[in-house]
């Protein structure tokens, strides 16, 4: 069988129709809204002994909440990344305890390899010869990658700033790559521009498809999973498109509804100041955001002006009384080195948002003595080491 029996279908989140998966690929048809994949919780009869002595040990090991089966999957062996405990942190903040989700452990070093998993398996099965996307580099040398060992062609838009590793590894992968020049915004246009005119090209691109937040959230299981199915106090989650709060929030309400868990943790996006538009949103209490007119950071992987799931990320940190945090850049390259340095953890330049994030909430006294932190890696440093360690020769290092 393809599909998990539980697999239910596709609904918008923003207008809340359901659709057959078999008929709808991308957006809603009806609102261009963003489609979740829906399952039958109740018809599920999960417990941890579930996954416990499960192999191969990858994210499809919790195929219940997945919607293919294992044997349908195209797969690297993707997730099953550590949950780091970093007692020097924990110190440092007062909590009880924190850990690093170090995502870049994965196998083209990024959090995206879950997507990409689901979304070019959701594509093959679809009889898709060609996927294609926009991206500032690390989903699409994923993408590439995955679309190579499905046996399809890739085609990937990324803006002339994207990191040299992510552009050379899309080519090294088999893929057809688009240099555009400018900004996320821009890729995202010629993208766009590339799709509408080839129907045979199959979207896979992030909150484009169902698919690829779909296997995000198995980062969220594995951390309840890791913890005992104790539900940590707070989870940091660096953001640009606002992707990956929308899938843990998603997970954490399946794992609550099948009594897996018997709570949510706060949700907090990390963004760059010089690229804040869900931020913004937050503190003025809007219900969406508004692109960010002049974005600069050197944080490029979340440099999104107008992210695609800025208001579902906005969604999922008020309802679960999280929030949102700018960092300047410097705060953001010292959170990750100094991780590096003390942990010896390969933390993305852009996740040191998250780093930063926590010595803010922490001064602010918004964290308490009890708690349980996360932060989430979203990709190995390696692909940043021109940057990070650019930064420590600021420093006179």
């Amino acid at each position: 069988m393809e599909t998990n029996p539980a697999f239910a279908g596709v609904r918008c989140t923003a207008c809340d129709t359901m659709f057959d998966a078999d008929e709808v690929s991308g957006r809603c048809p009806s609102c261009e809204g963003v489609l979740d994949a829906t399952y039958d919780l109740d018809a599920l009869d999960l417990a941890p002994e579930t996954f416990a002595e499960r192999s191969p040990r990858s994210q499809w090991r919790y195929r219940e909440l997945l919607p293919f089966a294992p044997d349908a999957a195209v797969t690297t062996m993707e997730g099953e990344t550590p949950l780091v405990p970093v007692p020097s942190l924990a110190a440092e903040f007062g909590v009880a305890a924190v850990y690093v989700k170090d995502e870049g452990r994965n196998p083209t070093g990024t959090i995206d390899d879950r997507g990409q998993s689901v979304a070019v398996t959701a594509a093959k099965r679809a009889g898709a010869s060609d996927v294609a996307l926009a991206s500032t580099g690390d989903d699409g040398q994923s993408a590439a990658a995955y679309a190579a060992r499905a046996g399809l062609d890739s085609h990937t838009f990324v803006p002339s700033r994207a990191g040299f590793t992510n552009k050379a590894m899309v080519n090294v992968h088999g893929g057809d790559m688009s240099v555009v020049e400018g900004r996320i915004d821009d890729a995202e246009a010629a993208f766009a521009d590339a799709v509408a005119e080839r129907d045979d090209w199959h979207p896979v691109q992030a909150l484009a498809t169902p698919y690829a937040h779909e296997g995000l959230k198995t980062a969220y299981i594995e951390i309840a999973a890791a913890l005992d199915w104790e539900t940590p106090d707070v989870v940091i989650h660096p953001t640009g498109r606002g992707t990956g709060l929308h899938a843990f929030y998603k997970a954490a309400r399946e794992l609550d509804a099948t009594g897996l868990t018997d709570a949510i943790p706060k949700l907090y996006a990390a963004q760059a100041e010089g690229c804040a538009p869900i931020v913004r949103a937050f503190e003025e209490g809007r219900e969406s955001h508004e692109p960010w007119e002049r974005p600069d950071t050197i944080c490029g992987r979340i440099e999104i002006p107008d992210p695609a799931g800025g208001n579902l990320a906005l969604d999922a940190i008020r309802a679960t009384d999280g929030g949102a945090v700018s960092v300047p850049d410097p705060e953001t390259l010292e959170g990750a080195t100094s991780v590096a340095e003390t942990a010896g953890l390969e933390l993305s330049a852009s996740s040191g948002t998250a780093v930063a994030t926590a010595y803010a909430l922490a001064e602010r006294g918004e964290l308490d003595a009890d708690d349980t932190l996360v932060l989430v890696n979203a990709g190995t440093g390696s692909k940043d080491g021109d940057i990070l360690r650019s930064h420590l020769m600021s420093k006179g290092i």
